[in-house]
């Protein structure tokens, strides 16, 4: 590791850092960064869908409460089509998981065959799949339980790089797909471009049946006043003679209550054919009581804007708070860099290269939960050890700023012993 004047410094304050980490240590503190959960004043906010629907018919007359409506409840869908700019006909709502309808797009994939695949994907010798990295857990936890090889590609503040995705898919058609979490991506905060979108959606791929998972989790959780507009990747598929490449999903599961919101799936006119016609077998319809709660409490696509907004009083001051602690602490000795998100859930920390798991483990023993050090990777496998996901939704931000400033003590920590050798 080469040795700067910062570094130098670092070293030389070995004996106060450990020291401030023991006194850390000696504090008993039991605080968590891992997951992106809402925390309870943002879970508050929508207290009022408790009471509602009240009365159970929607606007067309139809008692929710009973079968049917597989699509979902068509108020809602109006709103979501709306804010994600999708056609209402090719939005579906469904339960309260976008990650379920994820995990189903694959699982029919599988058994049956996409449009356009020339058998099942569980009859091809091998099905590989690009993941941007850093990227998101679950996405590759899908991936590795289905016993699909995942490629990684960088991830550039415009988005996955779209040149080396290409350069993998024009010649191999065992590559099925790829994910994109085109808004605040988890955990960079990187925001897909139109040009990278286009770039995408038009390039030529091997496999005819070529699938883009198009995550738009955190489509409307912005943390500033410059709110940026997702690319419309389903329209952009559409005008590119692609209509079945991009699956798009998003859900109400930061926007509402976490564990009861409403998931949404949208894509081409075939897709949706094909999505619903599996699901059929399976559900009679989704809970569109919970859709027509939904409905009511929001509006209008201005009340969800609205009500993003009230999240954003609550989020934007955590976020201040990692980037204000992490300059303070860690920005003289130049042996850090971190993500400064207008949106989303994560900041992305790096440390010097081979510290990252070392700082887990300090953390924790010092009572600091985090995420695995590998997880943005897939496998597990960060190849730099380097990189850490800091989450600082849940906490009420006194103890964010705890948790972050002892994070940083861990990192200075690590970063020493590195340099000291």
């Amino acid at each position: 590791m080469t040795t700067t004047p910062q570094a130098a410094e670092l070293v030389a304050a070995l004996p106060d850092v450990r020291r401030a980490y023991e006194e850390l240590c000696a504090r008993g503190l039991r605080l968590d960064l891992t997951r992106g959960k809402p925390s309870a004043e943002q879970l508050d906010l929508s207290n009022a869908l408790l009471t509602l629907p009240g009365d159970t018919h929607d606007d067309a007359g139809v008692d929710v409460r009973n079968y049917g409506g597989l699509q979902g409840l068509p108020a809602l869908r109006r709103i979501f089509a709306e804010l994600l700019g999708v056609p209402v006909d090719q939005l579906l709502a469904g339960g309260n998981s976008s990650l379920t309808m994820m995990h189903e797009t694959f699982v029919h994939a599988f058994l049956h065959g996409a449009p356009g695949s020339p058998r099942p994907w569980s009859r091809e010798e091998v099905v590989r799949w690009i993941c941007p990295v850093p990227g998101y857990d679950r996405h590759f936890a899908i991936c590795e339980s289905l016993g699909i090889e995942m490629l990684p590609v960088p991830m550039t503040p415009d988005g996955p790089d779209a040149d080396a995705v290409a350069a993998l898919v024009a010649q191999d058609p065992t590559i099925k797909g790829m994910w994109v979490v085109p808004t605040y991506a988890n955990p960079d905060g990187a925001v897909v471009t139109d040009a990278v979108a286009r770039a995408l959606v038009s390039m030529p791929t091997a496999a005819p049946d070529f699938r883009i998972l198009w995550d738009d989790a955190y489509a409307l959780h912005h943390l500033t006043d410059d709110e940026v507009t997702s690319a419309n990747a389903v329209q952009l598929a559409a005008q590119a003679g692609n209509p079945d490449r991009v699956v798009l999903v998003a859900s109400t599961s930061k926007i509402t209550f976490a564990g009861a919101g409403v998931a949404f799936w949208a894509s081409s006119p075939a897709n949706v054919d094909w999505y619903t016609r599996h699901r059929s077998i399976a559900s009679i319809g989704p809970d569109k009581v919970n859709h027509l709660r939904h409905a009511l409490f929001f509006g209008d696509a201005e009340g969800v804007r609205a009500h993003m907004r009230r999240h954003r009083a609550v989020l934007a001051p955590k976020f201040a708070a990692v980037d204000d602690v992490l300059t303070d602490r860690l920005e003289r000795y130049g042996i850090a860099s971190w993500t400064r998100p207008r949106g989303g859930y994560f900041v992305a920390l790096t440390t010097p290269p081979g510290t990252a798991a070392r700082v887990v483990r300090l953390a924790a023993d010092a009572g600091i939960v985090l995420t695995p050090a590998g997880a943005p990777f897939p496998y597990g496998r960060d190849p730099d050890d380097a990189l850490l996901r800091l989450a600082p939704s849940m906490p009420p931000l006194p103890e964010v700023r705890t948790a972050v400033d002892g994070v940083a003590t861990c990192v200075l920590l690590a970063a020493a012993e590195s340099h000291a050798g």
